[in-house]
């Protein structure tokens, strides 16, 4: 393949109409990273995404890409409504699997002296693994509303406070959601896993605030040096998994109906307006609605948690939870007019710029809080949307680190004890419900994030707010 270097953060890989594209591949890295990148067959994968009907604008990779399922994780393409195709390769298998980040009223110095009881009360009360039962206890008409109101059922009963849902995105439930088209397989497997973590790379992570970058979104997302905070990685667990399964099977099915030929059948898809889209699009909603709702029963545990240990007058503030795993319909600026586009996040988070109607009333001067966890031997960032990225990236930059090493790799020679060990050594306690969550998550597993941070926040896309530090990580 041809790659053109733009400017050292910009790469672009020139539509091929031998290949089928029918348009651009834009990739941000830097020229270390690119190497990186190579190794697997994301770009390929991305190449695949422009061949898509439809498709509006360049298909794009952030920094942190790598291969996924169809297409590439940390991939952005966004669709015409009217005669493009929605994918559910592009959203992926955990649907909103997203992030969540909690400011508390404390300071390191408060936590460490009791994070090792800190961290227990929190793992048994949030349950994590591949099964595992949250303790928030459900029917099946009761699921039927958190499929439709998210984060909003949850507070409604009990489940947190009032200003939660508003400081989620799309004040954590999207419209157009209809449990009609959620199998009854998913809702299965959903129904008992409100309140849960899930396994791989899910994670809780008590943290502080290491530095500051920009005072004043600092100020505005309430955050401040020296201050404790958590991370909340997890998404819709089994039910947004089957959701995925059954539409890519139906969308395989059904594609030959439409004339879709394409050059990987990961990619399946359909027409944004056929039944099968639209039938997609309403149960992708309603597992998004119940990932919002499921980060939010583990941020009403999380809060018991810290106040039976601290006391019940320690505050826990919910800044903001960004979603990393959908597709959303959105107004963008595409070859000088402005259209209406569903927009395929797949590893990839909004980041709209400073004004935005859709971000709090809060955080409009500064611009949306976007949340880029590192690895949890190393670091996260807090980041601002910045206007380059409504002119370049349909309002998206990265997601995470981006991982370097398959998870058997990194197993490989490796023992858990003596890793979580290296770990506490460092001042992080980790605590995993298996070994093969210690192992295959492991720092060396991931890019660096520093250097992911600095290529979105030089090309403009997001601003540099706050770095943040791990103390105790609970995984799966």
């Amino acid at each position: 393949m041809r790659i053109e270097t733009q400017d050292g953060l910009r790469h672009r890989i020139p539509r091929d109409e031998s290949r089928g594209m029918r348009t651009d591949v834009v990739v941000y890295a830097s020229e270390p990273m690119m190497q990186q990148i190579r190794k697997d067959l994301s770009l390929e994968q991305a190449i695949n995404v422009a061949t898509l009907p439809g498709i509006a604008g360049p298909a794009l990779a952030m920094p942190d890409i790598h291969q996924g399922y169809g297409f590439p994780i940390g991939g952005v393409a966004a669709m015409d409504c009217e005669h493009g195709v929605v994918s559910p390769g592009g959203v992926g298998f955990d649907i909103n699997c997203g992030v969540r980040l909690v400011r508390t009223s404390l300071g390191e110095a408060d936590v460490r002296p009791r994070l090792r009881e800190l961290i227990q009360e929190i793992f048994r009360d949030v349950p994590c693994g591949t099964g595992g039962s949250g303790r928030v206890k459900i029917g099946p008409r009761d699921l039927e509303r958190v499929l439709t109101e998210g984060a909003r059922w949850m507070v409604a009963n009990g489940y947190g406070e009032p200003r939660d849902a508003e400081f989620a995105e799309a004040g954590g439930a999207l419209p157009g959601a209809d449990p009609a088209a959620v199998s009854d397989r998913a809702r299965e497997r959903g129904l008992p896993q409100l309140g849960t973590l899930g396994s791989g790379n899910h994670f809780l992570e008590v943290q502080y605030v290491e530095e500051i970058h920009e005072p004043a979104a600092a100020r505005a997302y309430g955050l401040a040096e020296g201050q404790a905070v958590v991370l909340i990685h997890s998404g819709s667990r089994g039910l947004g998994h089957q959701v995925c399964t059954d539409y890519v099977a139906l969308m395989n099915r059904n594609m030959a109906r439409y004339n879709i030929r394409l050059p990987d059948r990961q990619l399946a898809c359909g027409p944004i307006e056929s039944e099968e889209g639209r039938q997609y699009l309403a149960a992708m909603a309603a597992a998004a609605n119940f990932a919002w709702a499921n980060r939010q029963g583990i941020l009403h545990f999380l809060r018991g948690a810290f106040r039976r240990i601290f006391s019940t007058d320690a505050r826990l503030d919910l800044v903001y939870d960004v979603c990393h795993n959908i597709a959303k319909r959105e107004r963008h600026d595409v070859g000088g007019r402005r259209r209406e586009v569903l927009v395929h996040r797949k590893g990839a988070t909004r980041a709209f710029p400073p004004g935005h109607r859709e971000i709090p009333a809060d955080y409009r001067i500064a611009g949306q809080p976007v949340f880029v966890p590192g690895s949890m031997g190393t670091a996260s960032w807090v980041l601002a949307g910045a206007p380059g990225s409504m002119a370049e990236t349909f309002g998206s930059v990265c997601h995470g680190a981006g991982r370097l090493l398959s998870r058997t790799a990194v197993r490989k020679g490796k023992d858990a004890r003596q890793e979580q060990q290296r770990l506490e050594d460092r001042g992080i306690l980790v605590h995993s419900e298996t070994r093969d969550g210690i192992l295959e998550e492991l720092p060396e597993a991931y890019k660096n994030v520093d250097e992911v941070i600095e290529v979105v926040h030089q090309a403009g896309l997001a601003r540099k707010v706050a770095r943040l530090r791990p103390m105790g990580v609970i995984k799966g």
